[in-house]
């Protein structure tokens, strides 16, 4: 194991780094804070299966498991759609974000998924309270936030 850090990174090189980073990404409790702001510019966009979003997912997500991608129904182009799986470690939306945005699809990720969203105690719904959207995707549409 190395114990001292050998190559001094590019400060310019970081800076754009962490600019793209912020551009595309987002943390669970600022998405939380779009979300109760009734922001009128962002789909959120669960990309789990199905049976998982069920058990609950981010409130007014949509749920667009990897089978229905190609065909991307309830996402905005004029709206930030941000994407979401599992952890940190899952890169099913990532790979959904690459989908979608070569779609057109203006995309974020949110850091850490449903467990980050989760960690941090914020709201969850579950299918039951989202039934109106499953049925009808004009009322999906109205009610995303």
């Amino acid at each position: 194991m190395q114990t001292q850090m050998t190559r001094i990174h590019d400060p310019a090189r970081a800076k754009a780094y962490f600019e793209e980073k912020l551009a595309f990404t987002t943390g669970p409790v600022e998405l939380d804070h779009w979300i109760k702001a009734r922001e009128n510019n962002l789909v959120v966009v669960d990309v789990r299966a199905a049976e998982d979003f069920e058990k609950g997912h981010i409130p007014g997500a949509i749920n667009l498991p990897k089978g229905h991608w190609e065909n991307p129904q309830g996402l905005s182009k004029d709206k930030t759609n941000v994407v979401y799986c599992y952890t940190q470690q899952c890169h099913l939306a990532a790979n959904a974000c690459v989908q979608f945005a070569t779609k057109g699809y203006p995309v974020m990720e949110l850091d850490g998924g449903f467990e980050a969203w989760k960690e941090n105690e914020l709201d969850v719904e579950e299918a039951s309270t989202n039934r109106l959207k499953k049925g009808n995707p004009q009322m999906s549409e109205q009610r995303r936030y």
